[in-house]
């Protein structure tokens, strides 16, 4: 275990407004499929992007503060929230109206999601 340093060691993630990630551990490599990140996210207030995301690998997603918000269909989640995202599924365009703090883990994979019988549904739930 070690410290975690909130304050420094952030980068602007690339076509985002509002948008910085911490890089903590992780060989990813998009162009080969192989590896994978862990990221803190870090959203200000009014913070967004601007197109939905599809990739060809998995995503996981820990809300641990604020809010985040779905713009196509004004679904909004708040923290704590756990995201789930197989491989091809499309996401975004996002904004946070309160600003966000999220734990983020993306890799490659051959695995199905598991029982998610667990996981509530949160498009019909609003924040």
């Amino acid at each position: 275990m070690f410290h975690l340093d909130m304050e420094e060691g952030w980068q602007d993630v690339p076509g985002t407004s509002g948008i910085r990630q911490k890089p903590l551990s992780g060989d990813f490599d998009e162009a080969a499929g192989k590896g994978f990140r862990t990221r803190c996210i870090r959203i200000e207030p009014g913070g967004e992007t601007f197109e939905a995301f599809v990739h060809a690998y998995w995503e996981e997603v820990f809300i641990l503060e604020g809010t985040l918000t779905t713009k196509a269909d004004n679904v909004t989640v708040a923290a704590p929230a756990y995201v789930l995202r197989p491989p091809g599924t499309s996401h975004g365009p996002f904004v946070s109206g309160t600003g966000c703090v999220m734990l983020e883990t993306q890799y490659f994979a051959d695995r199905t999601p598991g029982d998610t019988s667990y996981v509530e549904d949160v498009r019909h739930h609003r924040a």
